[in-house]
């Protein structure tokens, strides 16, 4: 039986570590051995544990992820990274990839974006040993890249659907299709459908507004955990 791949979610998000290390558990063949809020936690951690995967968000309180990785490198550390940022810099991107990051999962993502890096990683580690021949080396490579976005519904674009999702994450109470225009500059009905999308794919759930005349207004309110 294979060995099950051993992850250490470093996250200082309580809620966002929580979710990964539940969307970690939920993929076969990935168990997380344990969370760490900071690069000094992550450290102990790794000294005292055996680890063959980081879940390493980028923005921690002590370091910046990728210094955190150089010096894993120079300790003699080789557990592989997947990195977790909202960051869109690919001076970033290419920096990451001298220091063992495999792969990039943008901030906020599902867990079917997760699973999916997950499982690539396992193909590419199954594929891991001496090569044959080009052939060999390009499909162990293949089973890194991520397949091309999914794409939006017709008349959706990328930038506005991140942007109602930075309001809806931001707001506790939840935020109405009204609320979405006047903060983000858009129509009533462009903002409803934006936060529609965001419930068809779950990450947003909706619920009937009461206490107002007339028809109740729908409230939307970002889905943290695991979908």
């Amino acid at each position: 039986m294979t060995e099950a791949i051993r992850v250490l979610v470093v996250e200082d998000d309580p809620v966002a570590a929580d979710a990964h290390e539940l969307y970690v558990g939920r993929v076969p063949g990935f168990v997380p051995v344990a969370k760490a809020r900071t690069g000094a936690e992550a450290r102990r951690v790794l000294d005292r544990t055996g680890v063959d995967l980081l879940l390493l968000d980028l923005h921690l309180p002590d370091v910046h992820g990728l210094q955190f990785a150089r010096s894993l490198r120079a300790s003699g550390h080789h557990a592989d990274v997947i990195a977790v940022t909202s960051a869109r810099d690919l001076a970033v991107v290419r920096e990451g990839v001298s220091l063992g990051v495999v792969q990039y999962v943008l901030k906020p993502f599902t867990f079917a974006t997760l699973r999916d890096r997950l499982v690539r990683y396992a193909e590419f580690r199954a594929a891991a040993g001496e090569a044959s021949g080009q052939d060999e080396v390009d499909r162990a490579l293949a089973a890194l890249r991520a397949p091309a976005p999914e794409a939006l519904p017709k008349g959706l674009s990328g930038p506005t659907l991140q942007r109602v999702t930075g309001a809806l994450r931001e707001a506790p109470d939840g935020l109405t299709a009204a609320g979405a225009a006047e903060a983000l500059g858009i129509s009533r009905i462009t903002g409803r459908r934006y936060l529609e999308h965001l419930v068809a794919t779950g990450r947003a759930a909706r619920s009937p507004l009461y206490g107002q005349v007339g028809r109740p207004e729908l409230v939307y309110r970002w889905v943290p955990g695991p979908r």
